[in-house]
């Protein structure tokens, strides 16, 4: 891509950004903070996992994006009887009228869809949860001895609850790395929910126009990959992450003491790929240090794993992630 496609890219990526939030705000109230963040880990490609307590429109939110980005759209409603089978489709015994010939059809499950919300995913054991890994990471099912490829783009939004464990399984470490981003919604301000108690119970049903389709998605997708990243902000990502791992020579004492596991080499790609997205958003050629601190909550939290000393002591991974960044 030459520099004048790119640029021409950049910032027509960053009116299109200004024209979805538009959209989206017909019908959620602030949240300005969570949509900037899966934005960016839309045009970066990456899969979300969105956590916050019922009713802040978790839902709500990932349906209207689909609907401002024109895409295929999937709810799938994560459940404890929910079979691998109900994500990923099944060979289907058909037999033909005419012939009476039988054989075996697939018939693609929900999972065959450009933006799939799966619905309070820890709700259903690991092996349902599992059948969403390839998929996530390889953006194709297969099924006996045929591999069927997804279209792209596709990504995947989980929703989970905090509350209400009991009877919960809670997500596999493999399967957490494959989110990009672990983002938690809070409630909206005082001013937010007035606005949402007084827009939501007339007669009005707000429409969401698409502003964009498949296709314009995945060339953005491919011109913030083009961004050049400077070496001191890729080293800055990289070392950042690296002393999160207590047996790293590079990890101060607190996180020796504070982390059992840090993150691996995945969080060091997303947060460039963040870093890349976010600057791209704002209409900036090149991603800045401010951009990687920025996304490391989001690419971290799920991916550092503290210590029992650390939870002792009330220390969580966000507290973890803090004193990282202000080390550097």
């Amino acid at each position: 891509m030459t520099k004048e496609n790119l640029i021409s890219e950049i910032n027509e990526l960053r009116s299109l950004k200004q024209n979805l939030l538009n959209e989206i705000h017909h019908v959620i109230i602030g949240q300005d903070r969570v949509l900037n963040d899966v934005l960016i880990a839309l045009f970066s490609n990456g899969h979300i996992l969105l956590e916050g307590v019922p009713g802040l429109a978790k839902t709500l939110l990932i349906s209207s994006l689909a609907k401002a980005l024109s895409l295929s759209f999937s709810r799938i409603q994560f459940t404890p009887d929910l079979m691998p089978s109900d994500i990923t489709g099944s060979d289907i015994l058909i037999t033909d009228k005419v012939t009476d010939h039988k054989r075996f059809e697939y018939i693609k499950g929900p999972v065959f869809a450009n933006l799939i919300l799966a619905d309070e995913i820890n709700r259903t054991p690991p092996k349902t949860q599992a059948a969403l890994l390839q998929a996530m990471q390889e953006y194709a099912v297969t099924s006996g001895n045929r591999t069927w490829p997804l279209e792209k783009p596709f990504i995947v939004m989980a929703t989970q609850n905090p509350i209400e464990q009991e009877g919960t399984y809670p997500l596999p470490e493999a399967q957490l790395d494959r989110f990009m981003f672990y983002i938690n919604i809070d409630y909206p301000s005082l001013q937010e929910e007035l606005q949402i108690a007084d827009s939501t119970t007339g007669t009005e049903t707000p429409e969401i126009k698409p502003q964009l389709t498949g296709s314009q998605i995945i060339a953005l997708q491919q011109a913030i990959r083009s961004l050049p990243v400077s070496d001191h902000v890729l080293k800055f990502a990289v070392n950042l992450v690296r002393k999160s791992r207590p047996n790293s020579e590079d990890a101060f004492p607190e996180i020796k003491q504070w982390v059992s596991w840090g993150a691996g080499p995945r969080a060091s790609q997303y947060l460039i790929l963040a870093a890349k997205a976010r600057a791209a958003l704002d209409g900036r050629l090149t991603p800045a240090e401010e951009d990687v601190k920025a996304s490391a909550i989001n690419v971290l939290q799920h991916r550092i794993l503290p210590s029992f000393a650390a939870q002792a002591e009330g220390i969580d991974s966000k507290n973890i992630i803090q004193r990282l960044l202000e080390e550097k």
